[in-house]
């Protein structure tokens, strides 16, 4: 029969795993940002050299690949677990929006690493981002601080046959399950006359969400896991469409919440 732990042994094996989550939390931040920093000249002379649309081909699919190598850069030092193969069956499907919920910062590029070809609606912030922003302006990404331009280049891009990522909250959910949806989904839906596919993102932990304080540690590994849920015809009503993908998040999350398991302990806890 095993020896009970005493406090003391328990407290250090807690200090302990404080540590390493918190180690493992840091280098899975500056992973991200040295990737990009490491991608950006090589971005910007593609950009240069290449004609517009050979430059957005391959600039997705980079990106692509790159995030897929981030993914299993964190997954290798024990920082995340993903489930992300339901996004398979969207590949060649032709132009729809791909609309999930937003709960954390990884949640585009949990997208995007299984469907690079895809256009994306990104803030303009991002766009702008040293480490971000010249691979997103390879890739075509679409900015969001102008309302008519980013309209314009979003239907342009449904209409070649590409998919577009467009959140539906247009930020990291403010509530739980999910923040309002925003006239933006469905505005587009209805004027690019495509269907919305719903993708249901979930976790178990809040690390990166909206209200996260950077100073906390989160308890890793942390488990992402991405469904696909109902698929809404092309709108003849923008609010309609609004409303109901409203009401059908707010039940999907709500039961995928209480599903979704949390994180395996530990074994050498």
């Amino acid at each position: 029969m095993p020896r009970p732990r005493s406090p003391r042994t328990t407290r250090a094996r807690a200090f302990t795993r404080a540590v390493v989550d918190a180690l493992r939390s840091i280098a899975g931040l500056a992973l991200f940002g040295l990737m990009g920093l490491a991608w950006t000249p090589f971005a910007l002379l593609l950009h240069l050299l290449l004609p517009q649309r050979a430059a957005r081909r391959v600039g997705r699919a980079l990106t692509g690949a790159g995030f897929r190598a981030y993914l299993r850069l964190l997954q290798a030092i024990g920082a995340c677990r993903f489930d992300l193969a339901a996004l398979d069956a969207l590949r060649g499907q032709g132009a729809m929006i791909i609309a999930p919920n937003h709960p954390t910062l990884i949640d585009a590029v949990l997208i995007i690493s299984r469907m690079p070809g895809l256009a994306c609606v990104m803030k303009s912030s991002l766009v702008a981002h040293p480490a971000l922003g010249a691979g997103a302006r390879l890739a075509g990404y679409i900015r969001n601080d102008d309302l008519r331009q980013m309209i314009g280049q979003a239907l342009d891009d449904l209409r070649q046959g590409h998919p577009l990522l467009l959140f539906p909250e247009a930020t990291r959910s403010s509530g739980a399950p999910i923040g309002a949806v925003k006239g933006m989904v469905g505005l587009i839906a209805r004027q690019a006359r495509v269907p919305v596919q719903s993708v249901l993102i979930e976790t178990d932990s809040a690390f990166l969400s909206k209200h996260w304080v950077l100073r906390r540690i989160p308890r890793l590994p942390i488990t992402y896991r991405v469904r696909l849920g109902r698929r809404f015809d092309a709108p003849q009503s923008a609010q309609q469409l609004v409303a109901e993908l409203d009401a059908y998040y707010r039940v999907a999350l709500r039961d995928a919440m209480l599903a979704l398991p949390p994180a395996p302990d530990d074994p050498h806890d």
